[in-house]
């Protein structure tokens, strides 16, 4: 009994496991999706911004108004451009300074330190919070003080290598913390974000993980604080171990950041570091990118050093992938050259065959011309007769079924070629080998090689059948008439051409001319129908069209 419920648990612990990596794919894949759109989010921030700027521009706006207007361009800058957020924190601090309002000044202060911080830049960001006189602040901007020194130190213990440092900086910005909350609002985001921190830093999973999903159901995705939030919650639990569900949380910030606009992110790095360690190099190598070129528009300093330490080893690792495909695509190129050639020469030892069987043919015919002149007495002459008739026979349909296996041989060289293009194509996406794909990605070689198909095809044919268009046409009523170029087929000529050789399977026939069945069968019902016999029979006198003979 125990070992039946070990079984059902490990079972059981197997299709959970299932289930959370095929919703990481899909969150993946929704992920992918998004970050084709950046462009259209990036957009939307933007029309924002020009809006703000074209009230700036407005004559007669008085300080106040440009402040409040310079408040709201930073707020959209802070995480989109680094500059741009920069410069308007300065001209606010200069008319703040030309004012003489130095609450203004110390809120510009603020944010420039707490900007500065977020790119990396905190000996700046100290030297700033270090030259505010915290004696002077309102309620609102002591808030702000304690705030941002929380931020700076929280930020510094988290990316600095040194375990010593990290629990000497985090005992500092708690020194904040508790600073900070008199200050603040019970039932805050802010309130519950100190919370779930100070559990996390504890180790009390449980209760942090209360307090994410409670913050979390306040924001939807697209919000900076869902980013924040999920990426926090990926914190938990990258403390759990379970890497699955860090993975998705990061995706899904990564996802709320791009559609927020938000070009100082972290989610998309980390995220793409877990994907690399897992070996799934090209997705890593699209992520990091895809973070490498934000970090470069926002111009964070931070971001690029935490980058840098991985970009280069997953740009390596993609760059090693891709190697190994073009040795892979080199041997395939060479083999596809050998079987060509081998088909080459295949098909020309046919077509010496074929004019072998045809000279044989011709020459029984003459002496089974020669035989019927001669009378009863020449019994023996008549048996050998017989059996050259016989040998005529099984030579015409060893000749049919070279050209059934020369046909099929040639189609299937044609979906060869074909499959491999679109591997190759596939394969190849580096720019350095554009020339090769629009070389594989061309059509015009598998339609060149469809025509020599055909034309080889009727060429082989009407060889054997000179007359077969014109015995065909005898079963056809006046209107139903074929007519063809000369030494060509047209498609229904080479649907019955494929009958007579013995190959009346429409799946086959469609196989070989490259249309559908429903094609082949509605091509072969309309000829039916212009047909002289009934359409059972039809086929049949088909099969009796002979080079000489006619319809028997």
């Amino acid at each position: 009994m125990s070992g039946r419920f070990l079984i059902g648990f490990i079972l059981l612990l197997f299709s959970f496991n299932s289930v959370a990596q095929s919703e990481l794919e899909s969150i993946l894949s929704d992920l992918d999706s998004v970050m084709l759109r950046r462009r259209e989010f990036d957009l939307k921030r933007e029309t924002k911004i020009n809006a703000l700027k074209e009230i700036l521009n407005t004559i007669n706006l008085n300080q106040s108004e440009i402040v409040n207007i310079n408040s709201n361009l930073i707020k959209e800058y802070r995480t989109y451009t680094f500059d741009s957020a920069l410069h308007y924190i300065n001209i606010n601090q200069g008319i703040a300074i030309q004012l003489k309002n130095k609450l203004l000044e110390y809120k510009s202060l603020l944010e420039k330190a707490k900007l500065l911080a977020s790119s990396g830049g905190y000996t700046d960001a100290f030297d700033i919070l270090e030259k505010i006189d915290k004696k002077e602040l309102d309620r609102q901007l002591i808030t702000e003080y304690y705030s941002a020194y929380r931020k700076l130190w929280e930020d510094v213990s988290y990316y600095t290598p040194i375990g010593e440092n990290y629990l000497r900086y985090n005992s500092i910005q708690e020194k904040y913390t508790d600073s900070l909350i008199p200050y603040i609002s019970v039932n805050t985001d802010l309130f519950y974000d100190i919370k779930e921190k100070g559990f996390r830093d504890s180790r009390e999973l449980d209760s942090c993980m209360f307090i994410n999903v409670k913050r979390l159901a306040n924001f939807e995705i697209g919000n900076p604080q869902y980013s924040l939030i999920t990426f926090e919650r990926s914190l938990i639990y990258e403390l759990e171990g379970n890497q699955e569900l860090r993975k998705k949380y990061l995706a899904l910030s990564a996802i709320s950041d791009i559609q927020a606009s938000i070009k100082d992110n972290a989610s998309l790095t980390k995220l793409a570091t877990l994907l690399f360690n897992d070996g799934e190099i090209e997705r890593a190598y699209r992520y990091i990118k895809f973070s490498f070129e934000d970090a470069e528009f926002f111009n964070s300093r931070l971001r690029f050093i935490e980058i840098s330490n991985i970009f280069p080893l997953i740009t390596a690792a993609h760059q090693q992938r891709i190697d190994n495909q073009n040795n892979k695509l080199r041997k395939l190129i060479t083999l596809i050259s050998f079987l060509f050639l081998i088909l080459f020469i295949g098909a020309y030892a046919i077509f010496k065959q074929v004019g072998k069987l045809r000279i044989a043919r011709n020459n029984l015919k003459e002496a089974n011309s020669s035989l019927k002149l001669l009378n009863d007495d020449f019994k023996s002459a008549n048996q050998k007769l017989e059996s050259l008739n016989h040998s005529l026979y099984e030579s015409d349909h060893v000749k049919n079924q070279y050209i059934g296996h020369f046909l099929a041989i040639c189609s299937d060289y044609i979906d060869k070629l074909d499959e491999y293009r679109h591997q190759v194509k596939r394969a190849v996406l580096s720019k350095k080998y554009q020339e090769l794909i629009d070389r594989v990605s061309s059509q015009e070689f598998i339609d060149n090689e469809v025509e020599e198909f055909y034309r080889t095809f009727d060429r082989t044919f009407l060889d054997i059948y000179p007359n077969f268009i014109e015995k065909f046409n005898n079963l056809l009523d006046s209107e139903g008439k074929i007519e063809s170029k000369m030494g060509e087929l047209n498609t229904e000529l080479r649907i019955y051409a494929l009958i007579r050789l013995g190959i009346s399977d429409s799946s086959q026939i469609s196989r070989l001319l490259r249309y559908s069945v429903n094609t082949i069968y509605n091509y072969r019902a309309k000829v039916k129908g212009r047909g002289i016999v009934s359409k059972e029979e039809f086929d049949e006198h088909v099969m009796r069209i002979d080079a000489n003979k006619g319809i028997s």
